[in-house]
Protein backbone atom coordinates (compact mmCIF):
# COMPACT_ATOMS: atom_id res chain seq x y z
CA UNK A 1 0.00 0.00 0.00
CA UNK A 2 1.37 3.41 -1.28
CA UNK A 3 1.87 5.44 2.21
CA UNK A 4 -0.80 8.46 0.92
CA UNK A 5 -2.81 6.22 -0.24
CA UNK A 6 -2.07 4.47 3.62
CA UNK A 7 -3.30 7.70 4.70
CA UNK A 8 -6.49 8.15 3.00
CA UNK A 9 -7.47 4.47 3.51
CA UNK A 10 -6.77 4.96 7.20
CA UNK A 11 -9.99 7.94 7.01
CA UNK A 12 -12.03 5.54 4.58
CA UNK A 13 -11.47 2.49 7.06
CA UNK A 14 -12.37 4.65 10.48
CA UNK A 15 -15.51 5.87 8.28
CA UNK A 16 -16.55 3.46 6.08
CA UNK A 17 -17.12 6.07 3.51
CA UNK A 18 -18.14 5.26 -0.20
CA UNK A 19 -17.31 7.16 -3.14
CA UNK A 20 -19.46 8.85 -5.06
CA UNK A 21 -19.37 9.15 -9.01
CA UNK A 22 -19.10 12.97 -10.46
CA UNK A 23 -22.00 15.07 -9.46
CA UNK A 24 -22.67 19.11 -10.44
CA UNK A 25 -21.97 19.89 -7.26
CA UNK A 26 -18.16 19.98 -5.30
CA UNK A 27 -17.13 17.68 -3.07
CA UNK A 28 -14.27 18.05 -0.62
CA UNK A 29 -12.16 15.08 -1.24
CA UNK A 30 -10.25 14.98 2.39
CA UNK A 31 -11.73 11.49 3.32
CA UNK A 32 -12.87 10.40 0.24
CA UNK A 33 -16.34 11.25 0.70
CA UNK A 34 -19.06 13.79 -0.97
CA UNK A 35 -19.57 16.78 1.12
CA UNK A 36 -21.90 19.05 -0.86
CA UNK A 37 -20.99 22.56 0.00
CA UNK A 38 -23.23 24.63 1.93
CA UNK A 39 -22.74 27.35 -1.56
CA UNK A 40 -21.27 26.71 -4.82
CA UNK A 41 -17.96 26.37 -5.24
CA UNK A 42 -17.67 29.89 -7.54
CA UNK A 43 -18.63 31.54 -3.99
CA UNK A 44 -15.98 30.25 -2.16
CA UNK A 45 -13.40 31.34 -5.17
CA UNK A 46 -14.77 35.09 -5.69
CA UNK A 47 -14.69 34.86 -1.64
CA UNK A 48 -10.96 33.59 -1.29
CA UNK A 49 -9.85 36.11 -4.25
CA UNK A 50 -11.85 39.09 -2.62
CA UNK A 51 -9.79 38.31 0.75
CA UNK A 52 -6.63 38.21 -1.08
CA UNK A 53 -6.83 41.56 -2.98
CA UNK A 54 -8.53 43.40 -0.44
CA UNK A 55 -5.15 41.98 1.86
CA UNK A 56 -3.08 43.34 -0.82
CA UNK A 57 -4.82 47.06 -0.84
CA UNK A 58 -4.09 46.77 2.93
CA UNK A 59 -0.66 45.75 3.33
CA UNK A 60 0.52 48.52 -0.42
CA UNK A 61 -1.58 51.41 1.82
CA UNK A 62 -0.23 50.88 5.28
CA UNK A 63 3.10 48.57 4.88
CA UNK A 64 6.01 51.02 5.14
CA UNK A 65 9.83 49.56 4.74
CA UNK A 66 10.52 49.52 8.47
CA UNK A 67 7.94 47.32 9.16
CA UNK A 68 10.02 44.00 8.01
CA UNK A 69 12.79 45.59 10.24
CA UNK A 70 10.45 45.47 13.41
CA UNK A 71 9.08 41.86 12.62
CA UNK A 72 13.10 40.69 12.55
CA UNK A 73 13.68 41.48 16.10
CA UNK A 74 14.38 38.68 18.26
CA UNK A 75 14.52 37.75 21.93
CA UNK A 76 16.93 35.20 23.08
CA UNK A 77 15.35 32.86 25.51
CA UNK A 78 18.87 30.29 26.13
CA UNK A 79 19.37 31.83 29.74
CA UNK A 80 16.31 32.11 30.85
CA UNK A 81 15.31 29.79 33.84
CA UNK A 82 13.41 27.24 32.31
CA UNK A 83 15.67 26.62 29.85
CA UNK A 84 18.43 26.12 32.30
CA UNK A 85 16.48 23.75 33.95
CA UNK A 86 16.19 21.34 30.84
CA UNK A 87 19.57 21.47 30.32
CA UNK A 88 19.96 20.53 33.91
CA UNK A 89 17.66 17.51 33.74
CA UNK A 90 19.42 16.92 30.34
CA UNK A 91 16.04 16.37 28.14
CA UNK A 92 17.53 17.12 25.45
CA UNK A 93 20.18 14.37 24.92
CA UNK A 94 17.60 11.62 26.08
CA UNK A 95 15.17 12.71 23.53
CA UNK A 96 18.33 12.14 20.80
CA UNK A 97 18.61 8.91 21.98
CA UNK A 98 14.62 8.19 21.71
CA UNK A 99 14.78 8.97 18.23
CA UNK A 100 17.51 6.66 17.65
CA UNK A 101 15.24 4.24 19.43
CA UNK A 102 12.22 5.35 18.02
CA UNK A 103 14.22 4.36 14.18
CA UNK A 104 15.47 1.44 15.44
CA UNK A 105 11.74 0.40 16.34
CA UNK A 106 10.34 1.26 13.18
CA UNK A 107 12.79 -0.60 11.26
CA UNK A 108 12.84 -3.97 13.47
CA UNK A 109 8.73 -3.93 13.73
CA UNK A 110 8.62 -3.35 9.61
CA UNK A 111 10.70 -6.31 9.35
CA UNK A 112 9.59 -8.61 12.06
CA UNK A 113 5.91 -7.43 12.63
CA UNK A 114 2.93 -7.90 11.29
CA UNK A 115 2.34 -7.12 7.50
CA UNK A 116 -1.07 -5.41 8.26
CA UNK A 117 -0.40 -1.58 7.43
CA UNK A 118 -2.76 -0.50 10.35
CA UNK A 119 -1.80 -2.95 12.78
CA UNK A 120 2.52 -2.40 12.35
CA UNK A 121 3.41 0.51 14.58
CA UNK A 122 6.11 1.57 12.17
CA UNK A 123 3.68 2.72 9.10
CA UNK A 124 1.74 5.34 11.86
CA UNK A 125 4.43 6.36 13.62
CA UNK A 126 6.99 7.31 10.10
CA UNK A 127 4.06 8.57 8.21
CA UNK A 128 1.49 10.03 10.36
CA UNK A 129 3.33 10.86 13.49
CA UNK A 130 6.28 11.97 12.50
CA UNK A 131 6.17 13.32 9.01
CA UNK A 132 2.83 15.13 9.80
CA UNK A 133 2.94 15.38 13.88
CA UNK A 134 6.56 16.46 14.26
CA UNK A 135 6.26 18.53 11.08
CA UNK A 136 3.36 20.68 12.60
CA UNK A 137 5.08 21.31 16.07
CA UNK A 138 8.11 22.16 13.95
CA UNK A 139 6.06 24.92 12.87
CA UNK A 140 5.41 26.10 16.40
CA UNK A 141 8.85 25.47 18.28
CA UNK A 142 11.62 25.57 15.22
CA UNK A 143 14.14 23.30 13.70
CA UNK A 144 13.97 20.54 16.84
CA UNK A 145 15.01 18.31 13.98
CA UNK A 146 18.12 19.50 13.73
CA UNK A 147 19.37 18.35 17.14
CA UNK A 148 16.85 15.31 17.08
CA UNK A 149 17.57 13.95 13.78
CA UNK A 150 18.22 9.87 14.24
CA UNK A 151 20.80 9.76 11.62
CA UNK A 152 22.67 12.92 13.28
CA UNK A 153 22.35 10.98 15.88
CA UNK A 154 24.71 8.58 15.12
CA UNK A 155 26.83 10.64 13.19
CA UNK A 156 27.47 12.61 16.26
CA UNK A 157 28.27 9.76 18.51
CA UNK A 158 30.47 8.25 15.57
CA UNK A 159 32.51 11.69 15.16
CA UNK A 160 32.83 11.78 19.42
CA UNK A 161 34.36 7.57 18.33
CA UNK A 162 35.80 7.60 15.53
CA UNK A 163 36.64 11.11 14.16
CA UNK A 164 37.88 10.22 10.96
CA UNK A 165 34.71 8.63 9.74
CA UNK A 166 32.98 12.04 9.80
CA UNK A 167 35.57 14.74 8.63
CA UNK A 168 34.86 14.04 4.61
CA UNK A 169 37.25 12.53 2.12
CA UNK A 170 36.09 14.99 0.09
CA UNK A 171 35.47 18.97 -0.01
CA UNK A 172 31.79 18.99 -0.64
CA UNK A 173 31.13 20.96 -4.45
CA UNK A 174 29.66 24.48 -3.69
CA UNK A 175 27.93 24.29 -7.40
CA UNK A 176 26.14 21.24 -6.32
CA UNK A 177 24.17 22.93 -3.57
CA UNK A 178 20.34 21.96 -2.57
CA UNK A 179 20.42 19.63 -5.59
CA UNK A 180 21.02 16.42 -3.59
CA UNK A 181 18.30 17.15 -1.47
CA UNK A 182 16.17 18.21 -4.01
CA UNK A 183 16.57 14.67 -6.19
CA UNK A 184 16.29 12.74 -2.47
CA UNK A 185 13.04 14.42 -2.38
CA UNK A 186 11.43 13.90 -5.91
CA UNK A 187 12.41 10.20 -4.97
CA UNK A 188 11.07 9.85 -1.74
CA UNK A 189 7.52 11.56 -2.86
CA UNK A 190 7.62 9.20 -6.07
CA UNK A 191 8.29 5.80 -3.39
CA UNK A 192 5.70 7.36 -1.37
CA UNK A 193 3.10 7.16 -3.83
CA UNK A 194 3.95 4.86 -6.35
CA UNK A 195 6.07 2.23 -4.23
CA UNK A 196 3.00 0.34 -2.65
CA UNK A 197 5.18 0.51 0.24
CA UNK A 198 4.04 -1.91 3.37
CA UNK A 199 5.43 -2.53 6.99
CA UNK A 200 8.64 -4.59 5.74
CA UNK A 201 9.76 -2.21 2.64
CA UNK A 202 9.50 0.57 5.15
CA UNK A 203 11.74 -0.94 7.24
CA UNK A 204 13.88 -2.06 4.20
CA UNK A 205 13.86 2.03 2.78
CA UNK A 206 14.88 2.87 6.32
CA UNK A 207 17.67 1.16 6.62
CA UNK A 208 18.72 1.69 3.17
CA UNK A 209 18.22 5.51 4.26
CA UNK A 210 20.47 5.13 7.65
CA UNK A 211 23.41 3.49 5.34
CA UNK A 212 22.99 6.40 2.54
CA UNK A 213 23.08 8.78 5.48
CA UNK A 214 26.15 7.16 6.67
CA UNK A 215 28.17 7.04 3.67
CA UNK A 216 27.43 10.61 2.92
CA UNK A 217 28.50 11.56 6.08
CA UNK A 218 31.76 9.77 5.69
CA UNK A 219 32.04 11.13 2.22
CA UNK A 220 31.38 14.71 2.31
CA UNK A 221 31.36 15.17 6.32
CA UNK A 222 28.55 15.71 8.58
CA UNK A 223 27.35 19.58 8.56
CA UNK A 224 27.61 19.36 4.78
CA UNK A 225 25.61 16.23 4.51
CA UNK A 226 22.90 17.43 6.98
CA UNK A 227 23.08 21.04 5.15
CA UNK A 228 22.72 20.53 1.50
CA UNK A 229 22.29 16.90 1.06
CA UNK A 230 19.52 15.16 3.46
CA UNK A 231 15.72 16.39 2.58
CA UNK A 232 14.41 15.78 5.72
CA UNK A 233 17.00 18.57 7.58
CA UNK A 234 16.17 21.33 4.24
CA UNK A 235 12.32 20.41 4.65
CA UNK A 236 12.36 20.71 8.28
CA UNK A 237 14.65 23.62 8.41
CA UNK A 238 12.37 25.03 5.83
CA UNK A 239 9.36 24.53 8.12
CA UNK A 240 11.14 26.01 11.16
CA UNK A 241 11.15 29.30 9.31
CA UNK A 242 7.67 30.14 10.18
CA UNK A 243 7.88 28.96 14.15
CA UNK A 244 8.31 31.81 16.41
CA UNK A 245 10.63 30.03 17.83
CA UNK A 246 14.33 29.91 16.70
CA UNK A 247 16.38 27.25 17.53
CA UNK A 248 19.98 26.58 16.15
CA UNK A 249 21.70 23.56 17.77
CA UNK A 250 25.48 23.90 19.19
CA UNK A 251 26.78 21.71 16.26
CA UNK A 252 25.27 24.47 13.89
CA UNK A 253 27.03 27.38 15.89
CA UNK A 254 29.94 28.34 15.92
CA UNK A 255 32.86 25.97 18.04
CA UNK A 256 32.94 28.48 21.05
CA UNK A 257 29.43 28.36 21.72
CA UNK A 258 28.37 26.81 24.72
CA UNK A 259 25.07 25.60 24.24
CA UNK A 260 22.52 25.80 21.19
CA UNK A 261 20.82 28.82 20.76
CA UNK A 262 16.53 29.44 21.43
CA UNK A 263 15.51 32.82 20.49
CA UNK A 264 11.48 34.23 20.61
CA UNK A 265 10.50 36.24 17.28
CA UNK A 266 7.25 36.99 15.04
CA UNK A 267 5.77 34.23 13.54
CA UNK A 268 6.71 33.97 9.92
CA UNK A 269 9.84 36.10 10.75
CA UNK A 270 12.40 33.38 10.11
CA UNK A 271 11.17 33.81 6.32
CA UNK A 272 12.77 37.50 6.35
CA UNK A 273 16.04 36.49 7.65
CA UNK A 274 17.88 35.18 4.54
CA UNK A 275 17.16 34.52 1.07
CA UNK A 276 17.27 31.57 -1.22
CA UNK A 277 21.39 31.00 -2.18
CA UNK A 278 20.70 28.39 -5.14
CA UNK A 279 18.64 27.69 -8.11
CA UNK A 280 18.41 23.82 -6.19
CA UNK A 281 16.97 25.25 -2.92
CA UNK A 282 14.25 27.75 -5.43
CA UNK A 283 12.91 24.06 -6.80
CA UNK A 284 13.12 22.47 -3.40
CA UNK A 285 10.74 24.97 -1.85
CA UNK A 286 8.48 25.00 -5.54
CA UNK A 287 8.55 21.09 -5.09
CA UNK A 288 7.05 21.39 -1.62
CA UNK A 289 4.05 23.17 -3.25
CA UNK A 290 3.82 20.74 -6.22
CA UNK A 291 4.15 17.64 -4.37
CA UNK A 292 1.07 18.31 -2.12
CA UNK A 293 -0.82 19.73 -4.84
CA UNK A 294 -0.31 16.86 -7.22
CA UNK A 295 -1.06 14.19 -4.46
CA UNK A 296 -3.97 16.23 -4.16
CA UNK A 297 -5.42 16.00 -7.41
CA UNK A 298 -3.43 12.92 -9.23
CA UNK A 299 -6.78 10.57 -7.65
CA UNK A 300 -9.33 12.94 -8.85
CA UNK A 301 -11.98 11.90 -10.86
CA UNK A 302 -11.00 14.83 -13.16
CA UNK A 303 -7.12 13.67 -13.49
CA UNK A 304 -8.71 10.24 -14.31
CA UNK A 305 -10.34 11.47 -16.81
CA UNK A 306 -8.11 13.59 -18.48
CA UNK A 307 -6.30 10.42 -19.70
CA UNK A 308 -8.36 7.86 -20.02
CA UNK A 309 -10.79 10.38 -22.15
CA UNK A 310 -8.92 12.67 -23.18
CA UNK A 311 -5.43 11.70 -23.65
CA UNK A 312 -6.63 8.13 -24.81
CA UNK A 313 -8.75 10.06 -27.80
CA UNK A 314 -5.27 11.28 -29.00
CA UNK A 315 -3.79 7.83 -28.73
CA UNK A 316 -6.32 6.35 -30.38
CA UNK A 317 -4.38 5.70 -33.80
CA UNK A 318 -1.73 4.14 -31.80
CA UNK A 319 -3.01 1.73 -29.37
CA UNK A 320 -6.74 1.07 -31.42
CA UNK A 321 -9.99 2.09 -30.79
CA UNK A 322 -11.28 -0.60 -28.76
CA UNK A 323 -10.61 0.48 -25.14
CA UNK A 324 -10.60 -3.45 -24.08
CA UNK A 325 -8.12 -4.42 -26.10
CA UNK A 326 -6.02 -1.07 -25.70
CA UNK A 327 -6.09 -0.94 -21.85
CA UNK A 328 -2.93 -2.88 -21.53
CA UNK A 329 -1.22 -0.72 -23.74
CA UNK A 330 -2.55 2.66 -21.56
CA UNK A 331 -2.10 0.95 -18.70
CA UNK A 332 1.74 1.71 -19.40
CA UNK A 333 1.12 4.45 -20.77
CA UNK A 334 -0.64 5.18 -17.47
CA UNK A 335 1.95 4.39 -15.10
CA UNK A 336 4.49 6.49 -16.94
CA UNK A 337 2.30 9.40 -16.86
CA UNK A 338 1.59 8.67 -13.06
CA UNK A 339 5.07 8.76 -12.59
CA UNK A 340 6.19 11.69 -15.16
CA UNK A 341 3.90 14.28 -13.71
CA UNK A 342 4.90 14.60 -10.29
CA UNK A 343 8.53 14.49 -11.12
CA UNK A 344 8.19 17.29 -13.92
CA UNK A 345 5.97 19.30 -11.50
CA UNK A 346 8.85 21.55 -9.83
CA UNK A 347 10.15 22.88 -13.16
CA UNK A 348 6.38 23.45 -14.05
CA UNK A 349 6.30 25.62 -11.44
CA UNK A 350 9.15 27.31 -11.60
CA UNK A 351 8.30 28.04 -15.02
CA UNK A 352 4.77 30.01 -13.77
CA UNK A 353 6.97 31.39 -10.59
CA UNK A 354 9.27 32.52 -13.37
CA UNK A 355 6.72 34.31 -15.88
CA UNK A 356 5.05 36.27 -12.57
CA UNK A 357 8.78 37.11 -11.72
CA UNK A 358 9.52 38.81 -15.01
CA UNK A 359 6.07 40.18 -15.02
CA UNK A 360 7.02 41.34 -11.33
CA UNK A 361 10.01 43.34 -12.62
CA UNK A 362 8.49 44.80 -15.47
CA UNK A 363 5.71 46.42 -13.37
CA UNK A 364 8.60 47.39 -11.49
CA UNK A 365 10.50 49.05 -14.18
CA UNK A 366 12.95 47.67 -12.53
CA UNK A 367 16.37 45.97 -14.05
CA UNK A 368 17.41 43.61 -11.52
CA UNK A 369 19.00 40.48 -12.77
CA UNK A 370 15.82 37.90 -13.34
CA UNK A 371 17.48 35.30 -10.90
CA UNK A 372 18.42 37.78 -8.08
CA UNK A 373 14.33 38.56 -8.15
CA UNK A 374 13.38 34.98 -8.05
CA UNK A 375 15.52 33.91 -5.14
CA UNK A 376 14.66 37.13 -2.96
CA UNK A 377 10.98 35.91 -3.39
CA UNK A 378 11.10 32.07 -2.91
CA UNK A 379 10.66 32.06 1.02
CA UNK A 380 7.16 34.02 0.58
CA UNK A 381 5.96 30.38 -1.03
CA UNK A 382 6.31 28.53 1.90
CA UNK A 383 3.38 29.70 3.78
CA UNK A 384 1.31 28.25 0.96
CA UNK A 385 3.12 25.07 1.11
CA UNK A 386 2.97 24.80 4.74
CA UNK A 387 -0.94 25.08 4.60
CA UNK A 388 -1.45 22.87 1.53
CA UNK A 389 0.26 20.34 3.74
CA UNK A 390 -1.90 21.39 6.66
CA UNK A 391 -5.32 21.22 4.56
CA UNK A 392 -4.60 18.10 3.48
CA UNK A 393 -3.11 15.49 6.13
CA UNK A 394 -3.75 17.49 9.57
CA UNK A 395 -7.06 15.35 10.10
CA UNK A 396 -4.96 12.09 10.01
CA UNK A 397 -3.84 12.95 12.84
CA UNK A 398 -7.33 12.23 14.49
CA UNK A 399 -8.05 9.70 13.06
CA UNK A 400 -4.94 7.30 12.52
CA UNK A 401 -2.19 9.35 14.75
CA UNK A 402 -4.29 8.94 17.78
CA UNK A 403 -3.88 5.16 17.29
CA UNK A 404 -0.28 5.48 17.72
CA UNK A 405 -0.71 5.15 21.39
CA UNK A 406 -2.12 1.58 21.58
CA UNK A 407 0.00 0.21 18.47
CA UNK A 408 2.95 1.31 21.27
CA UNK A 409 1.55 -1.40 23.78
CA UNK A 410 1.60 -4.03 20.96
CA UNK A 411 4.20 -2.68 17.64
CA UNK A 412 4.56 -5.71 16.37
CA UNK A 413 1.13 -6.66 15.91
CA UNK A 414 1.58 -9.98 18.20
CA UNK A 415 -1.34 -8.91 20.48
CA UNK A 416 0.52 -7.63 23.02
CA UNK A 417 -0.49 -4.93 25.99
CA UNK A 418 2.61 -3.63 26.95
CA UNK A 419 1.92 -0.52 28.56
CA UNK A 420 -1.81 -1.36 29.28
CA UNK A 421 -2.67 1.32 26.23
CA UNK A 422 -3.67 -1.28 23.49
CA UNK A 423 -7.07 -0.84 23.50
CA UNK A 424 -7.49 2.89 23.56
CA UNK A 425 -8.65 4.84 20.93
CA UNK A 426 -10.05 1.36 19.15
CA UNK A 427 -13.47 3.20 18.41
CA UNK A 428 -13.25 5.78 15.31
CA UNK A 429 -12.84 9.01 15.08
CA UNK A 430 -14.91 10.90 12.29
CA UNK A 431 -14.59 14.21 11.82
CA UNK A 432 -17.35 16.69 10.65
CA UNK A 433 -16.95 17.31 7.03
CA UNK A 434 -18.10 21.25 7.38
CA UNK A 435 -15.90 22.11 9.80
CA UNK A 436 -12.92 19.93 7.65
CA UNK A 437 -14.01 21.83 4.66
CA UNK A 438 -13.96 25.35 6.82
CA UNK A 439 -10.48 24.88 8.11
CA UNK A 440 -9.41 23.88 5.19
CA UNK A 441 -10.73 27.28 3.30
CA UNK A 442 -9.78 29.49 6.07
CA UNK A 443 -6.02 27.59 6.04
CA UNK A 444 -5.35 28.56 2.73
CA UNK A 445 -6.55 31.90 2.69
CA UNK A 446 -5.19 32.64 5.60
CA UNK A 447 -1.54 31.17 4.12
CA UNK A 448 -1.76 33.19 1.12
CA UNK A 449 -2.56 36.33 2.76
CA UNK A 450 0.32 36.22 4.63
CA UNK A 451 2.55 34.97 1.40
CA UNK A 452 1.11 38.42 0.10
CA UNK A 453 2.46 40.37 3.06
CA UNK A 454 5.84 38.80 3.14
CA UNK A 455 5.89 39.17 -0.94
CA UNK A 456 5.57 42.92 -0.11
CA UNK A 457 8.03 43.64 2.75
CA UNK A 458 10.37 42.15 -0.33
CA UNK A 459 9.68 44.38 -2.52
CA UNK A 460 10.27 47.24 -0.43
CA UNK A 461 13.71 45.92 0.40
CA UNK A 462 14.39 45.33 -3.80
CA UNK A 463 12.96 48.15 -5.16
CA UNK A 464 14.31 51.95 -5.14
CA UNK A 465 10.45 53.73 -3.89
CA UNK A 466 7.16 52.35 -2.18
CA UNK A 467 5.44 52.86 -5.85
CA UNK A 468 7.69 50.50 -7.56
CA UNK A 469 7.37 47.61 -4.53
CA UNK A 470 3.58 47.97 -5.23
CA UNK A 471 3.14 47.99 -8.70
CA UNK A 472 5.44 45.30 -9.00
CA UNK A 473 3.20 43.09 -6.17
CA UNK A 474 0.55 43.19 -8.98
CA UNK A 475 1.44 40.11 -10.55
CA UNK A 476 2.16 38.46 -7.93
CA UNK A 477 -1.23 38.75 -6.60
CA UNK A 478 -2.44 37.66 -9.78
CA UNK A 479 -0.47 34.82 -8.96
CA UNK A 480 -1.76 34.49 -5.22
CA UNK A 481 -5.29 34.28 -6.38
CA UNK A 482 -4.47 31.56 -8.65
CA UNK A 483 -2.84 29.24 -6.13
CA UNK A 484 -5.48 30.02 -4.29
CA UNK A 485 -8.43 29.16 -6.55
CA UNK A 486 -6.59 25.89 -7.69
CA UNK A 487 -5.99 25.16 -3.90
CA UNK A 488 -9.89 24.84 -3.38
CA UNK A 489 -10.65 23.41 -6.63
CA UNK A 490 -8.12 20.46 -5.65
CA UNK A 491 -9.86 20.57 -2.39
CA UNK A 492 -13.44 20.13 -4.02
CA UNK A 493 -12.89 17.34 -5.99
CA UNK A 494 -13.98 13.48 -5.78
CA UNK A 495 -11.72 10.80 -5.89
CA UNK A 496 -11.95 8.42 -8.07
CA UNK A 497 -13.67 4.83 -6.81
CA UNK A 498 -10.55 2.93 -5.16
CA UNK A 499 -7.96 5.36 -4.49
Amino acid sequence: MKPRAFHRHCLRAVALLLLAALSPSAAAHSFGQVYNLPVPMWMYLYGAAAALVTSFLVVGYFVATHAGEQRLRSYDISAAAPIRLLRRLRVLPLLRGLSVLLLLLCVITGLFGTRNAYGNFNMTFFWVVFLLGFAYLTLLLGDLYAALNPWRVIADVLQAHAPALTQGRVRYPQPLGYWPALLLYLAFIWIELFAQLKPFSLGVLLLAYTALNLLGVWLIGSRAWFRYCEFLSVWFRLLAKVAPVEFVPKADLEPRAAHSRLRLRWPFAGLLQEKADSLGLLLFVLFMLASTSFDGLHETVVWMKLFWVDVYEVLKPWVGGNPFQAYPKLRSLFLGWQTVAPLLSPLLYYALYLLFIWLTRLAARDHAPLRELALRFTFSLIPIAVVYHVTHYYTLLQTQGLKVLSLASDPFGYGWNLFGTAQWFRAPFIPDMGTVWHVQVGLIVFGHIVSVYLAHLEALQAFATRRQATLSQLPMLLLMVLFTTAGLWILSQPLQPGS
